[in-house]
């Protein structure tokens, strides 16, 4: 099969398996904040957030360096790999839960401590599913990642909708998450055939690690922008908000994850086949970041279009300034599918700390603007902070032109127009929708609307 059969297939995988799960995900979290509540839930997101940073902490682009050699890796890559991420997996939980009469004294949120404590002991089960993943991920076996990831998904609401009728409180998706985990470890083993071993070669990690420095730099520096739901919106306006901010990114990213995942996921593996021929590499990214905001942006749009009518019926009026972030956070995701593939080809490319200086440079805005914005407008402060940082990516692109080739085509840049302002169509006026006829009536984004309708219609009569 080619590698565009390949990655074709794969992909529709990954787009059915987001899809399955965006309706899993969507039924699941509609029950769960109603059971629980905006501030039991932002206990949770507030632990289960600083994890999240901790996690890729450990990670130190192990996965990247796996999937991305030339090479096929052998079983001694494999168990070093292993090897790496358990030492670092420990060393790192052990740290964290050592520190926590500090995180709790800075955070403030009362039962915090307790909850954050459990997620903590679960970062080597999270990262030990990381080789056997990259296995998978390598051969572009995504049929079976999917079954896994739809499963530990499912386990997770299995596990902790029954508890939060019980009133468990933050406790009910605390227990479904560590469900998920030990599921997800013992599918992902037994499905990939991985077996692993304790390995330490000083020449193996050295070449994992010179590579993961830098990737390892770039992921850390943009996962803090993670930190600031639960340090600065927990410490300044309480768990409520953070709930809030966190069930208002949840909606955006569940979204953007239909579109994007599956893209993330090819791409290393397809750039670094590319990566000899600079056209066809810049060609696949000018034509991969158009047909993502095409795809993206009905979804962030549509969704905020309805929600305010459908919102306070499936979850409650308490939850409403929820949707006064909402806007926010998609614009971000937005803004982000135009310099995804850009950053996934400076990986591929090794031009690993350029992607650092430009994450370095969000983060910087990010953080800034809501230590500043927060206080004073609570949960929408964090959203104009997403805002704030939004040029640092527009540097990213003039950097791109000007050293690797073609940045963004004109189409991409017409659909990013169309779709940014329907987004805010309840703040603005549902006028603002009459910005869609741009790319219906320009010929070049007519063609490539079409073209792209019937590219999906010929691969699904083939499944």
């Amino acid at each position: 099969m080619s590698l565009r059969a390949t990655a074709v297939r794969g992909g529709i995988y990954l787009f059915l398996r987001h899809g399955l799960g965006i309706a899993i995900s969507g039924v699941g979290l509609i029950l769960l904040t109603r059971n629980i509540g905006p501030g039991a839930y932002g206990l949770y997101a507030a632990a289960v957030g600083i994890h999240l940073y901790l996690s890729t902490l450990c990670k130190w682009g192990v996965d990247v360096y796996l999937i991305r050699r030339t090479e096929d890796p052998q079983p001694r890559d494999y168990h070093q790999a292993f090897t790496l991420l358990l030492i670092l997996s420990s060393v790192v939980a052990g740290s964290a839960i050592l520190a926590m009469p500090l995180l709790e004294r800075w955070v403030r949120l009362e039962g915090f401590g307790p909850v954050a404590t459990v997620l903590f002991a679960g970062l080597p089960a999270t990262l030990l599913s990381v080789v056997p993943f990259s296995q998978l991920d390598r051969a572009l076996d995504y049929r079976k990642v999917a079954l896994i990831e739809i499963a530990g998904q499912i386990s997770f609401y299995l596990v902790a909708l029954p508890l939060s009728y019980q009133g468990l409180g933050p406790w009910a998706p605390v227990v479904g998450w560590w469900a998920q985990q030990l599921l997800t470890l013992g599918l992902i083993y037994g499905t990939s055939g991985y077996r692993p071993r304790l390995c330490w070669e000083v020449a193996r990690v050295r070449a994992m690690v010179s590579y993961g420095l830098g990737y390892s730099a770039s992921e850390w520096l943009w996962n803090l922008t993670i930190l600031v739901n639960p340090l600065v919106v927990g410490r300044y306006a309480g768990a409520e908000a953070v709930g809030q901010v966190a069930l208002a990114h949840r909606l955006a990213d569940q979204l953007n994850n239909i579109v994007m995942l599956p893209s993330i996921r090819l791409s290393l593996p397809i750039f670094a086949r590319l990566q000899e021929d600079r056209y066809r590499l810049v060609k696949a990214l000018t034509e991969g970041t158009s047909l993502q905001l095409m795809a993206l942006g009905p979804l962030l749009a549509g969704f905020g279009l309805v929600a305010p009518w459908v919102f306070p019926l499936l979850i409650g009026y308490s939850w409403l300034p929820t949707l006064e972030v909402y806007p926010f956070l998609a614009l971000g995701y937005l803004s982000g599918t135009v310099v995804t593939l850009h950053q996934s080809v400076l990986y591929v490319l090794r031009r690993i700390w350029e992607v650092a200086v430009f994450r370095l440079m969000h983060l910087v805005l990010f953080f800034g603007s809501a230590l500043l914005l927060v206080p004073h407008l609570g949960a929408t402060g964090y959203g104009w902070a997403e805002i704030v940082a939004l040029p640092s990516w527009i540097l990213l692109l003039v950097w791109f032109q000007r050293r690797i080739g073609r940045a963004i085509s004109a189409q991409a840049v017409v659909w990013f127009t169309a779709w940014a302002a329907p987004i805010f169509a309840w703040q603005l006026g549902f006028w603002v929708w009459v910005s869609l006829l741009g790319p219906l009536i320009w010929p070049p984004t007519r063609r490539e609307l079409l073209q792209a309708v019937a590219m999906v219609m010929r691969r699904t009569n083939k499944l």
